[in-house]
């Protein structure tokens, strides 16, 4: 395979209600069946009247900047400063939700297309009836990555190809089945289409040639890339899942997980917590299965599914603060097994022990 990437010169400046089929076929008539063609979604969303009018400076700008960045949000994810990442209503995460104050006058801001597949869609068929032309269609914009500096433009709108190229069943050449290489080759085409067209040069099309050997609807379009937030290892900023985690921490339910705890989980936890809990505090992992069943059998209202049990005894001897902060120093026991996925319930001590409370895991 070779690739050609190609720009297309000439468009200049898109406006509200632009032809953007008619400015690309003149610009580039030299365009075949099988090209891909990288629009950048500003000039997308020009056409499509997606801008909206704001002061040039001041606080009133920033005013309505957060205003209009509140219209374009679905869930904000991660706030550092004045840069608020958020998650837009097409499920992307983008950093102010992919609004944009560049390339465009002062006096306005440029949202991103309303259904970037859609838009795509629109700009090949036009391109295919109007002009015969059988090409596929990016929309892309500029997005971070995390752990990654640096910026790449990426899909946000697919025609005429599928988003992803699915390799997963086929074998390498060392005999080794693919289990998880699922490419987004719509993304590897947009990268590669921002080398030509640049942040300032004023070519927001360029033209990928040689990649499709024929172009194919896809229903699916670039939607399929949005991973889902419940999969999402990046769902929200470090500091905002902290902030969640010790939300949670406060409503902790009562009662043993559906499977076993994990032992180098729970000693983790109790690990955890030792150098913070009230000297003379001591938790005891009950790891003895004949010892163990000996003391669950005592404890009221254990609980049937539970296997796993944790004795607590704070200092002695014994007055109300200590037994204040024996309760708190129980609770982030509780915190640290949640933490290592271990769900507990506090019960009564065994009868006859030295130990003031248990665990139940």
């Amino acid at each position: 395979m070779r690739l050609e990437i190609l720009p297309v010169l000439g468009i200049g400046d898109v406006t509200e209600g632009d032809d953007l089929a008619a400015m690309i076929a003149t610009a580039a008539p030299w365009l075949r069946d099988g090209d891909v063609l990288v629009v950048t979604s500003k000039i997308v969303s020009k056409a499509e009247g997606r801008l909206v009018d704001v002061p040039a400076d001041g606080p009133e700008r920033l005013a309505a900047r957060d205003e209009v960045l509140a219209g374009e949000t679905a869930r904000v994810v991660a706030t550092r400063g004045a840069t608020r990442i958020v998650q837009t209503h097409h499920g992307f995460v983008m950093a102010s939700a992919g609004i944009d104050a560049s390339n465009v006058d002062k006096t306005r801001l440029v949202l991103l297309p309303e259904d970037p597949d859609g838009s795509a869609r629109a700009l090949r068929a036009t391109l295919r009836e109007r002009y015969d032309l059988d090409v596929a269609v990016i929309v892309s914009d500029t997005m971070g990555r995390p752990w990654r500096n640096g910026l790449t433009d990426v899909a946000l709108g697919v025609a005429g190809m599928p988003a992803i190229r699915d390799h997963r069943g086929e074998i390498d050449p060392y005999g080794n089945e693919l289990q998880l290489t699922e490419m987004a080759v719509v993304d590897e085409l947009a990268g590669a289409g921002e080398l030509i067209k640049g942040k300032c040069d004023q070519v927001p099309v360029a033209v990928i040639r040689g990649y499709l050997g024929e172009t194919r609807d896809d229903d699916e379009g670039a939607r399929t890339l949005v991973r889902d937030a419940a999969l999402d290892l990046f769902s929200l900023g470090t500091a905002e899942a902290r902030a969640a985690g010790l939300r949670e921490a406060a409503t902790l339910a009562d009662g043993p997980g559906p499977t076993p705890a994990d032992p180098a989980a729970v000693d983790r936890a109790i690990a955890a917590v030792a150098q913070v809990v009230a000297p003379g505090t001591v938790f005891t992992h009950v790891t003895d299965e004949e010892v163990r069943a000996g003391l669950v059998a005592t404890v009221p209202g254990w609980p049937a599914q539970a296997t796993g049990l944790v004795l607590g005894a704070p200092p002695a001897p014994l007055d109300p603060a200590d037994l204040v902060r024996f309760g708190a120093d129980l609770q982030r026991l509780r915190i640290a097994l949640a933490a290592e996925g271990v769900s507990s319930a506090l019960l009564p001590p065994p009868p006859g022990s030295t130990a003031s409370a248990s665990l139940a895991l």
